[in-house]
């Protein structure tokens, strides 16, 4: 791999790491913006899941622009919204422009969650897309580490702006990559622009795969003129790839990721952990999330999709069962005893099935299934059930904690688990090794 073709990967990847660190810096920052603006549990899920609300937007609007301006523009607007955003909440002197800030700071996120995988899997030969994929996934936990790290360093001074406004320097690091980065050759071959495709594929290609590889595109191109809308993602033949991103997209919001990457120093304080203590905790859930997301990029393309997502939803379902039990059996915080031993122990192994699996796979999947006149509709689509998804479990979170406790409440993320195992051994097929064109004519074929 050239330098040129890693320096594309990476600016590539980069919204993914503005997506973790803007996702992961409000779990820290949340124990001191509590004390000094007298947040409520509601208002903490508020201050949280507004981003979220942003994201909704973006996703939406990001998978039509994605289509009509191209994946490489989208990507720059989506850094503007992060570097204005990070700035806004930086400086937010109430609750209320907090919140807009970090609306604003979804956009960019929403946005980057459906353009990054789609610049990725469509710039990446076949061989090795399931890698450069999940380099998305990558950049968020790399993303969700420095933030913590960020919060860690910090805290002693309590200076949750500083650990919000940080943002803004990946934030133009990003928009500066993505000005002289290529757009994806099977965007510009579809807008008529073969020449600059050609180019493009020349730089991250071998020379004996370029005409091979047009040619494949081309063939898919031949079945469908029509740039497609969200009408056309609900078309009859498109209804199994639909389940699987719509299934795939909503699972892994909801199977309790979440609650850990937006809420572990809560949830360790409620087991009697201190507040620096339970920082500094989930720093360590930081880096065995970017850790194991780095184990799943290696046997993405080798083990498959299908397998990791079945293995993880397991392991999973396990540990939450386990966190679950003793939560109920031993219900009195104790700091770093038995429940507060436990529980750090259980969300470091949920960390660890999470990130090997569902975490990398899913957007892996989603970018894969869905034909190329309408993967900007549909993956905008799907992403923004994720963002909604994401939503309800942010929101909902502090006040169900503090109505039925963590024991039950992580006895129902455990059966959400058991469920993506049976909605992935009934639903998701196997994309390891298949090119997008042979994906989307296999799809075409079934539907014949």
């Amino acid at each position: 791999m050239g330098r040129s073709t890693k320096r594309i990967y990476f600016f590539g990847a980069l919204g993914g790491l503005l997506f973790g660190y803007d996702t992961g810096v409000i779990a820290g920052a949340l124990l001191y913006i509590r004390d000094e603006l007298g947040l409520t549990p509601l208002a903490e899920g508020f201050v949280v899941s507004s981003l979220l609300v942003g994201a909704m937007a973006g996703a939406t609007a990001a998978g039509r622009l994605a289509d009509s301006l191209g994946r490489r523009r989208v990507g720059m607007a989506a850094a503007v919204a992060f570097s204005v955003g990070a700035l806004a909440a930086g400086f937010a002197p109430d609750v209320i422009l907090l919140v807009a800030a970090r609306v604003l700071l979804g956009l960019g996120v929403g946005a980057a969650s459906v353009v990054v995988p789609l610049y990725l899997s469509e710039m990446a030969s076949t061989h090795i897309r399931g890698a450069v994929s999940s380099l998305n996934q990558l950049m968020i936990t790399v993303g969700i580490f420095v933030a913590y790290v960020t919060n860690a360093l910090l805290a002693p001074a309590e200076a949750w702006r500083w650990m919000l406004g940080l943002a803004i320097v990946p934030s133009l690091v990003m928009l500066a990559g993505l000005i002289v980065m290529p757009e994806t050759p099977r965007w510009l071959l579809r807008n008529g622009r073969e020449k600059e495709a050609r180019e493009v594929l020349a730089r991250t290609r071998g020379a004996d795969q370029v005409d091979a590889e047009l040619a494949e595109i081309r063939q898919v191109e031949d079945a469908s003129k029509e740039r497609a809308g969200l009408r056309e993602v609900f078309a009859p033949w498109l209804r199994p790839a639909l389940v699987v991103g719509v299934g795939l997209a909503i699972l892994n919001q909801v199977v309790g990721i979440n609650t850990i990457i937006y809420y572990a120093p809560t949830t360790l304080t409620n087991v009697g952990f201190s507040d620096s203590a339970a920082i500094y905790a989930n720093t360590g859930i930081g880096a065995i999330n970017m850790a194991m997301t780095l184990v799943a990029i290696w046997l993405i393309d080798k083990v498959g999709r299908k397998r990791l997502l079945l293995s993880g939803a397991v392991c999973m379902c396990t540990s939450l069962t386990v966190l679950a039990a003793t939560s109920l059996l031993l219900p009195e915080p104790d700091g770093m005893g038995v429940v507060g031993m436990v529980t750090l122990v259980c969300l470091g192994a949920f960390i660890v099935s999470f990130s090997a699996s569902w975490g990398a796979v899913c957007w892996v999947v989603i970018s894969e299934v869905f034909p190329l006149h309408v993967r900007g509709a549909a993956v905008g689509f799907c992403t923004m059930l994720l963002w909604a998804a994401n939503f309800v479990v942010s929101l909902s979170f502090p006040v169900l904690l503090d109505a039925v406790g963590i024991g039950w409440l992580f006895l129902g993320f455990a059966a959400i688990c058991a469920f993506a195992h049976v909605f992935t051994r009934r639903f998701v097929v196997e994309t390891k090794g298949r090119s997008l064109e042979d994906i989307e004519l296999d799809l075409r074929a079934k539907a014949a």
